[in-house]
């Protein structure tokens, strides 16, 4: 099962802050031009994660989330095309799937994934192709299609958690509204409490 709340962060130095807070649940996702760089912050991003306690998913990066024994994986729809589904699943990976419309899911679903994320459910600035926001509506049909664990993704601020959680969301995925917040420990000790609040009610 995943943690209410995910956090997705663009390099590792972010988690020597923010994993003694009790994060539990983060996604690796490096756009660093080059080869060094990136397998970098993937194999430090797992060790630090595994040290506490804590899962990585390794977004897209195959092949080095197989060299550096992840637990998670997350594919975009484009990954599917190149990505070695025999060889993930041989390394007991598990596999997440992106989607934003009907066609995509069941691409996703064709894979047999581990858990099936939906995004952006709200206008976002994090990927400059982003499909159009598909609102918090479609996570319910989402959850009565898939009966897999399901990630809410895109714009999710603070106080958009509770409706995607309301609407079927097992988890809600973050990016800016922590990283970008003045505090970003105090932000995502906020989300903490309100994914654990979320739990304890259902």
């Amino acid at each position: 099962m995943l943690d209410r709340f995910y956090l997705i962060i663009d390099r590792a130095a972010w988690l020597p802050r923010l994993l003694p807070l009790r994060l539990k649940l983060v996604q690796i996702r490096t756009k660093a031009p080059d080869i060094e760089t990136r397998r970098r912050e993937i194999h430090d991003s797992l060790a630090l994660c595994k040290a506490a306690g804590a899962i990585c998913v390794v977004n897209d990066h195959w092949r080095e989330a197989i060299e550096f024994g992840a637990e998670w994986l997350h594919l975009g729809q484009e990954d599917l095309d190149t990505a070695d589904l025999k060889a993930i699943r041989a390394a007991g990976i598990r596999l997440g799937v992106s989607t934003a419309n009907r066609a995509e899911l069941d691409r996703a679903l064709a894979v047999d994934p581990d858990h099936v994320a939906l995004g952006p459910i709200w206008s976002t600035v994090s990927k400059d192709d982003a499909a159009p926001a598909s609102g918090p509506e479609l996570l319910t049909e989402w959850k009565r299609i898939t009966k897999k664990p399901l990630v809410a993704i895109g714009g999710i601020s603070l106080d958009r958690a509770p409706i995607c959680w309301e609407a079927g969301a097992d988890s809600v995925a973050v990016i800016s509204d922590v990283l970008s917040a003045a505090s970003p420990e105090a932000r995502m000790t906020e989300w903490l409490d309100a994914a654990r609040a979320w739990e304890a009610r259902a």
